[in-house]
């Protein structure tokens, strides 16, 4: 008996032991693991790339599931306590880093990243501003010609504008002309960036276009017989009581009046229903980019989706015969298009301070003083609101640190495939190199193209833009960074009116952006998620056009588009 409690005792310490020494074995296996995370962890972080874009990126992207995780030098200083050289939120940016190190390994996104929030309410608005009530136009009040202005945003809100005015005052519209800009540099003419057959032959049952003046025409003096209107001469948001009272004699008496630098100079209200509905079907469905742009833009398209089998929701409104037969497209072919207004002229007329010392202050009140006459003479003159203060109105266009700190604080993975659209960042590179780095499949168009695909468009910026405009409104996902810039307006109006409540788009409201970075050295990065994301969601509800705004941007209205469902209660008008 004793010998049995004896052999019982001595089995019982065994297993103790057995199970304590296996204890301590998964204790040490892992804490062995937890040491190589660790050290890995920070082998990725500190590790440097000085890289822009991805390089030669065609068909495709860098593989998702790659670990290295690498930061630029300015970053790897900030594990050693030491503080970065020109380095904006360089906490927050290494915080950054870590979410996305850790996400990388993680399927889960925010439920609502890639779809819209409200869906069912935006699904209940549907295009329909191709219906017309009305006669056609004889107009046989004259002759209109515009040369307008600006870039190809600007020109197409003009082009829009001046289909209205030919309308209000019975009038022909002589196809129109672009100014050649010293800025933009491009002289390309309307048959260059849209099908000018088309645009004459789809507005034919609202208005008469043609290519050029009568032969009786041709040889007068437009300005000699007072018939050029510059746009001095027209108030900005004129009204059509204006063109009315002021236009229409002046058309009848010289049979032809040329408008020079007309821009956005028809107001979005009071306007007649229908000549608003004419501006919409103008916008939406008369202007057809060209075959050439067309084609280009398709292979941008294909190559941002990895060549998917199917075409996105809006390719054949966009690319016409050029998109891929209608299919879902699957999650692992989405791309976000991103529209980082900042070049150096949105940079210099916004009087903010962008952290480039007193270097960047020189260069940029040099740019002003060339291009901004105005706004310099009335900065020495007039006392000006500090950068602070333009800051926390949200009157700053966000820089590249802080869009990478949205995109990042709203849930995208670092395998995320990005399409920058915008010219020349001001900074270069090196102020592209937080957001290349912890998005390394950010990508552009010249990245996109070999050098024979991309050369027919170089030196014509319009027509660069073109693709930069398609590519963003096929994108499964869209990002502004400046609500108030031109294309930004034009690609969210488009995705709202073809989109069907399907095409998101992330619209930050900088003011509330701004009191978020404000806490740069204190906030943690759960509550800057947190934040972020109720930020920019309530920038997503769905909302009639308010009044005074324009139709190109905010389609939701019932001159553009038809609401079919009284959802009115979920409707929240500004």
């Amino acid at each position: 008996m004793e010998q049995k409690q004896q052999h019982k005792m001595h089995t019982m310490k065994k297993k103790v032991m057995g199970f304590k020494i296996a204890s301590n074995r998964s204790r040490l296996a892992f804490g062995i693991l937890l040491a190589f995370f660790i050290l890995m962890n920070f082998w990725m972080l500190s590790r440097i790339q000085d890289s822009g874009p991805v390089k030669g990126l065609k068909l495709r992207f860098l593989k998702s599931n790659s670990s290295t995780v690498s930061l630029p030098e300015e970053l790897r200083k900030i594990s050693k306590g030491k503080k970065p050289h020109k380095t904006a939120y360089a906490r927050l940016l290494y915080k950054a880093a870590h979410a996305l190190a850790e996400n990388q390994y993680k399927s889960v996104e925010p439920k609502d990243l890639w779809l819209e929030p409200y869906h069912a309410v935006a699904a209940s608005w549907q295009p329909c501003s191709d219906q017309r009530v009305w006669k056609p136009s004889e107009g046989n009040n004259g002759y209109i010609m515009v040369t307008a202005n600006g870039g190809i945003n600007q020109q197409r809100v003009a082009v829009c504008n001046i289909v209205a005015v030919a309308r209000l005052l019975n009038a022909t519209l002589v196809i129109p002309s672009f100014m050649f800009s010293s800025v933009w540099r491009d002289i390309s003419q309307f048959g260059d960036i849209y099908q000018e057959d088309y645009f004459i032959d789809y507005m034919k049952p609202d208005i008469r276009i043609v290519k050029e003046l009568p032969k009786e025409l041709k040889s007068l003096d437009l300005e000699a017989i007072g018939s050029v209107v510059t746009d001095v001469d027209i108030a900005k948001e004129a009204k059509p009581s204006f063109y009315l009272k002021y236009i229409l004699p002046l058309l009848m008496k010289n049979r032809v009046v040329h408008f020079v630098g007309f821009g956005n100079r028809l107001a979005s209200d009071p306007i007649p229903y229908h000549l608003q509905r004419l501006r919409c079907r103008c916008n939406f469905h008369a202007l057809q980019f060209t075959p050439k742009i067309q084609a280009t833009a398709a292979l941008l398209i294909q190559r941002m989706r990895q060549n998917a089998s199917h075409s996105g929701l809006l390719d054949e409104n966009l690319v016409g015969s050029f998109a891929k037969s209608k299919g879902k497209i699957k999650k692992d072919f989405r791309y976000l298009g991103l529209h980082l207004r900042f070049e150096i002229d949105m940079v210099a007329h916004s009087l903010c301070d962008f952290g480039g010392g007193e270097e960047e202050r020189k260069e940029l009140e040099a740019y002003r003083e060339i291009h901004f006459p105005g706004l310099t003479e009335l900065k020495n003159t007039t006392k000006s609101p500090s950068p602070e203060r333009l800051k926390a109105a949200g009157l700053c266009p966000l820089m590249p640190e802080e869009t990478v700190l949205m995109l990042a604080g709203l849930g995208f993975k670092r395998e995320t495939r990005i399409f920058l659209a915008g010219a020349q960042i001001y900074g270069g590179k090196s102020r592209l190199k937080a957001l290349t780095t912890l998005f390394p499949n950010m990508v552009t168009k010249e990245n996109l193209l070999s050098s024979s695909e991309i050369q027919p468009f170089l030196n014509f910026s319009s027509q660069l833009a073109a693709l930069d405009f398609i590519t963003c409104t096929a994108s499964d996902v869209f990002a502004m960074t400046d609500s108030g810039s031109q294309l930004s307006s034009l690609v969210s109006g488009y995705r709202v009116y073809y989109g069907g409540g399907k095409m998101p788009t992330i619209r930050p409201n900088k003011r509330r952006l701004a009191d978020i970075f404000l806490k740069n050295n204190t906030i943690e990065w759960k509550m800057f998620e947190t934040r972020i994301r109720k930020a920019v969601r309530q920038n997503k509800r769905v909302f009639a056009r308010p009044v005074g705004r324009s139709v190109y941007r905010y389609p939701r209205c019932s001159e553009c588009m038809c609401n079919t469902q009284e959802a009115t209660l979920h409707i929240r008008p500004r």
